[in-house]
């Protein structure tokens, strides 16, 4: 039986090259409209009982090269179990090999969470009591942008991920954050969702999603950085949400994402808005302390640069959203490589740790909530 490369399924990112021998050469595709491209997950067939090597052979150019040394790529027979093998990154080409008896394989950046897994979420989660689900606009491609709304407290916390699409685990720690809010046994919910109402808005970006893109919406526009000036023909995916943020205001923020080459979870602040304060940042610093002490799977040495005073871009979304509504914004970022201060060889960053490190996160927030 010939190998048989496909992409063409939700999420799906490859383009075939060559066959030679036992050596296939594949390219990840660009974005839609945009020179943005890392995401791959694609699906192998007829390899059943052979030893083959896949090339990426312009990973070199991608959007985020420096990524690249250190990172393992996903492996799964079953689409549900994501493993990290061995990958090499020379010359600008990203190589791995495989064996396996499994009539099928897939391989991907991450382990994918595709719109069908969202669909599902969505379904799953409005069903549960004290959940209210509103629709709050279209993306470019017409696909639903889904909004949870949880709890009854006066401090208005909104929560959003995937901005960039091919950034999974952020979609991951979205089910994780949704499955904690919606436990009505749990103490430490209950007296979070006494004194916050939550917004969780689990995919920003469905339409980039669905296309296996790694960075921008259909138009190719990168959504972080249309928070400024979100308009109807470039981001309503970002206008619709600000827009419902101007409605309820918003104290705490946070934006999850991933990072293509820091092996560790970090967070990304608000340094450098005209409406800085001490004050406001103190709170932000206290809540990356006190995660980086609550859980192994958080630190606080690594992460962005911070900028300079008056110089934060507000075009991005915890920038604009602590200037405009004095908010404790930030952005988390997880690795797709592994969590290095507390790795796992062989499932490295994960689905469930993402899930995991949300409920840390909602449970520092509990406990600082009166200060926020």
């Amino acid at each position: 039986m010939s190998i048989q490369i496909n992409a063409a399924f939700d999420g799906g990112n490859i383009r075939m090259v060559a066959v030679e021998g036992d050596r296939i050469d594949l390219e990840i595709a660009q974005d839609h409209q945009s020179d943005f491209y890392q995401w791959f997950y694609f699906r192998v067939a007829g390899a059943k009982g052979r030893t083959l090597s896949y090339r990426i052979l312009n990973a070199g150019k991608s959007a985020y090269p420096f990524g690249w040394p250190g990172y393992k790529a996903r492996v799964s027979t079953d689409r549900l179990t994501w493993r990290m093998i061995e990958t090499r990154y020379e010359n600008g080409v990203l190589e791995f090999d495989w064996s396996g008896d499994s009539e099928l394989v897939w391989f991907a950046y991450f382990a994918p969470y595709t719109m069908e897994q969202h669909d599902a979420l969505v379904a799953r989660i409005a069903a549960k009591p004290g959940v209210a689900h509103r629709q709050l606009g279209e993306s470019l491609d017409g696909r639903a942008i889904d909004c949870f709304d949880i709890g009854s407290g006066s401090k208005s916390v909104w929560l959003y991920a995937r901005q960039h699409p091919g950034e999974s685990m952020a979609e991951w720690w979205m089910e994780g954050a949704l499955e904690r809010l919606t436990d009505s046994a749990d103490p430490v919910t209950a007296a979070l969702l006494a004194k916050a109402t939550f917004h969780v808005v689990p995919n920003m970006n469905p339409d980039g999603s669905f296309r296996g893109h790694l960075r921008t919406n259909a138009a190719g526009v990168n959504l972080n950085r249309e928070w400024h000036t979100p308009s109807p023909e470039k981001s309503p995916e970002v206008l619709c949400v600000r827009n419902a943020m101007d409605e309820t205001g918003v104290a705490f923020a946070m934006d999850v994402h991933g990072d293509e080459a820091i092996p560790a979870n970090f967070l990304a602040g608000f340094e450098g808005i005209p409406g800085w304060t001490d004050a406001l940042g103190e709170k932000f610093y206290d809540f990356g302390r006190r995660l980086a002490g609550h859980t192994p799977d958080f630190q606080v040495e690594r992460g962005y640069e911070k900028s300079a005073p008056g110089k934060a871009n507000l075009t991005m979304s915890t920038n604009q959203l602590a200037e405009r509504f004095g908010a404790v914004a930030m952005t988390l970022e997880m690795p797709f490589k592994d969590h290095d201060p507390n790795p796992d060889a062989e499932f490295g960053w994960s689905p469930e740790r993402s899930k995991t490190l949300a409920h840390a996160c909602l449970e520092v927030l509990a406990d600082m909530i009166d200060s926020i």
